[in-house]
């Protein structure tokens, strides 16, 4: 899975709320149909997030999703089901995952988070379509989870994985953890557990963006806050890695009053050098991004309603930054064009689709990025094939 992980922007104004200026940069706000082809994955079943990588070792790209209370692997080409964890009800389902090689064992492992119960993590036991995989806890103390994230956070080349909890009860209520993968992840009963947003991420945190936002060559971490029934919610903000990624880390406000905010990606836009945001409410309306240093917002999409999914890579291998969503309740699947001066244009790849997850990765190996959709309320795994070319 492709993630952007560059940023710079000066952080001596994180803490002013930018005036909106709708004009500079606007997207060109005309919904254009691009050739993509839509594959239907799986069905029959909610799924809140699915990921996709060559679990069996056949060089093809596979699908972990979730859904009625299993962890459930989908091999290509043919999407054969195989059950790899049952839980321990129908409402056992995750809502995020990871893909990570926990064990350094060469193959893909799975990730899943269940809100109020656990982070785990399942056993690839290598070139095998059989089930299940092994289980192994990797915190079961954090509550409200909404997020996982692989990221190096301590840059010593080795994966970590970011982890939010939303809620006000559990271990680190409102706030903001990595977890250090173990010495020895088989045999060990949890993660080394760092707190690096203690308290101070109320309001409902939901997805993590990763990336050096300051540009003194450590990643930085961000994430939306949706509102809604939470109190103090509704802004996007950025934590400042200190020299010790183990300490606590200092919140940087973006943007207040963003209603139903929930996902934020650092990145250079447009092309000056200075990093800025992509950010979407996917529990409110619109995709925007804040141009740095000063975080002015400028709207791309600002009607399109619940973009609840959200991922900045360049998609048309142009050389910039592109930005990809898929609204939960418009039910419409997007990708925004970026010229490389921070104009988008929307393109819409596909309607009648609903999603709580968007992945980017070339999903069927013919060197383009291609989408992989899980649909929640439509019930179904898809993937998007990029057939522009």
């Amino acid at each position: 899975m492709l993630k952007n992980t560059t940023c710079l922007a000066s952080a001596c104004m994180a803490l002013s709320i930018p005036a909106i200026n709708p004009i500079p940069h606007a997207a060109e706000v005309i919904r254009k149909l691009d050739p993509w082809h839509r594959h239907v994955v799986a069905q029959g079943f909610h799924s809140n997030t699915a990921v996709g990588a060559d679990f069996t070792g056949d060089g093809r790209i596979d699908v972990i999703s979730s859904g009625n209370g299993s962890v459930r692997l989908f091999v290509a080409p043919d999407w054969k089901e195989v059950i790899l964890h049952k839980g321990p009800s129908q409402g056992w389902n995750c809502i995020h995952s990871e893909v990570l090689d926990v064990d350094g064992d060469g193959d893909p492992d799975y990730i899943g988070a269940i809100p109020d119960h656990d982070v785990f993590w399942l056993e690839n036991p290598g070139s095998s379509a059989s089930g299940p995989w092994a289980f192994h806890n990797i915190d079961n103390e954090i509550h409200g989870i909404h997020c996982t994230l692989r990221a190096d956070v301590n840059g010593d080349g080795k994966a970590d994985l970011l982890v939010n909890n939303f809620a006000a009860d559990g271990a680190a209520p409102n706030s903001l953890t990595w977890l250090e993968i173990p010495l020895n992840p088989r045999q060990a009963d949890h993660w080394i557990r760092h707190v690096l947003a203690d308290g101070d991420a109320p309001g409902g945190n939901h997805y993590f963006g990763f990336g050096d936002v300051d540009g003194d060559g450590r990643p930085d971490v961000c994430v939306g806050a949706k509102g809604e029934t939470f109190e103090n919610g509704n802004w996007f903000a950025w934590w400042k890695n200190p020299s010790d990624p183990t300490r606590s880390w200092r919140k940087n406000l973006i943007a207040a009053d963003e209603i139903g905010a929930t996902n934020i990606h650092p990145g250079d836009l447009n092309g000056d050098g200075v990093q800025d945001f992509l950010a979407s409410r996917g529990h409110g309306k619109g995709v925007a991004w804040f141009e740095g240093p000063n975080w002015v917002k400028h709207e791309i999409d600002p009607t399109l309603d619940g973009p609840h999914c959200l991922q900045l890579i360049d998609i048309d291998g142009d050389g910039d930054l592109d930005g990809a969503t898929c609204a939960k309740l418009d039910k419409r699947v997007v990708w925004y064009e970026n010229d490389g001066k921070g104009r988008f244009t929307p393109r819409v790849v596909g309607e009648n689709q609903a999603a709580y997850d968007i992945r980017v990765l070339d999903m069927d190996a013919d060197g383009d990025l291609d989408f992989l959709i899980a649909g929640q309320t439509s019930r179904n795994v898809v993937w998007y094939e990029n057939t522009r070319r």
